[in-house]
């Protein structure tokens, strides 16, 4: 499949990363599945799995426009697999797919919005772009804190503390206010307005 850049499709498909199962629920790894779902619940949409796509899928629209929200359940490593059959199926160009992840070298609470770039090292951005062959894609990270020792794999997929699970409601709120100025005025605006507090 070749995607493209086709600024007049109707569909918008935002992808929030994850690992499916309680295992793996409230966990740092999970940041992406928590925001996409807290945006479904704010517009009543709901989530019902589609096997074929390999995923968990939501649809509605917002600001004229045809929104898909994506949870992987192919598990965080290969995200990729489900990203390409559902931005195939749909139609939805490389511009048009929005990815929210965990981001550790970010602080806890902060976003960083981009239109494409390194995975930086996150095997489920990393999958995503050999399976659609290109990194030019928007990205939003979520800052989940940075790990000061112990094994990467067993920090991303660690629970929050009570600490931290304070800051999340105010994160999870920006970033839906980020999702929903991408979807209706364009990614400039979106970062412009997400980026500012990192002082770019």
């Amino acid at each position: 499949m070749s995607l493209q850049n086709d600024e007049e499709s109707p569909f918008y498909l935002i992808v929030g990363l994850g690992n499916p199962g309680k295992a793996y629920e409230m966990t740092r790894h999970n940041v992406g599945f928590e925001i996409v779902e807290a945006f479904a619940g704010g517009r009543h949409w709901n989530f019902r799995m589609e096997p074929q796509l390999r995923g968990e899928l939501a649809q509605g629209s917002l600001h004229g426009k045809k929104v898909i929200l994506l949870r992987p359940m192919t598990y965080m490593n290969l995200s990729g697999r489900s990203v390409h059959l559902c931005a195939g199926f749909f139609k939805v160009p490389l511009a048009h797919i929005l990815v929210i992840s965990d981001e550790i070298a970010l602080p806890l609470g902060s976003l960083r919005l981009r239109g494409g770039g390194s995975a930086g090292g996150h095997k489920g951005l990393l999958n995503i772009e050999e399976a659609l062959g290109t990194r030019e894609y928007p990205r939003l990270r979520v800052g989940v804190g940075d790990r000061t020792h112990g094994d990467l794999a067993d920090y991303v997929v660690g629970s929050f503390t009570e600490e931290e699970r304070a800051v999340l409601p105010s994160m999870i709120e920006r970033a839906e206010k980020a999702i929903d100025v991408w979807i209706g005025e364009g990614i400039g605006v979106a970062m412009k307005m997400v980026n500012t507090s990192l002082g770019e």
